[in-house]
């Protein structure tokens, strides 16, 4: 019998600094009998108490015999702790239609889609755009960036 991967929840914690859009991650295997988005809420330090608090799930990856579940989380608790500026045109693909997983991906490339899909859902969903006005800097940053699904990549020559 064959055994199932692990499952790893991430949060890609979000901040603003100096005007610039920063994040750091923070990782947990997931034990039996907990929902990913709790793992993610207290990987990230989230409670309802949080002004402007949002945790989205963005997406996956296998990461070394892993499965890792990927949510954006906001505002970071903590954006001292190693934070590392957004490089907003990082990006990962498996480079032919039949393969859409790349071998490996970029940590770069992971915060950077989290933030393409939260500029996206910050214009097209309501509960987004109420936790937004409550982190205007934050928010300012992430709307400037090209909003994408999960899975959109700008196509290329374009």
């Amino acid at each position: 019998m064959a055994v199932p991967p692990t499952t790893v929840v991430e949060a890609v914690l979000l901040s603003e600094r100096d005007g610039r859009l920063c994040y750091r991650d923070v990782r947990a295997p997931l034990a039996d009998g907990v929902h990913p988005d709790d793992l993610a809420r207290r990987l990230a330090g989230l409670t309802p108490c949080v002004p402007g608090a949002l945790l989205h799930s963005t997406s996956w990856r296998l990461d070394r015999g892993a499965v890792v579940l990927t949510y954006a989380a906001l505002p970071d608790l903590a954006p001292d702790a190693g934070v590392r500026a957004v490089q907003v045109d990082a990006v990962s693909g498996g480079g032919h239609p039949l393969t859409p997983s790349p071998h490996t991906v970029d940590l770069d490339a992971v915060a950077a889609h989290a933030c393409r899909h939260l500029a996206l859902l910050a214009a097209t969903d309501e509960a987004v755009g109420g936790a937004a006005r409550l982190l205007p800097q934050l928010w300012e940053l992430l709307r400037k960036l090209p909003p994408s699904p999960a899975g959109a990549l700008s196509p290329a020559g374009l």
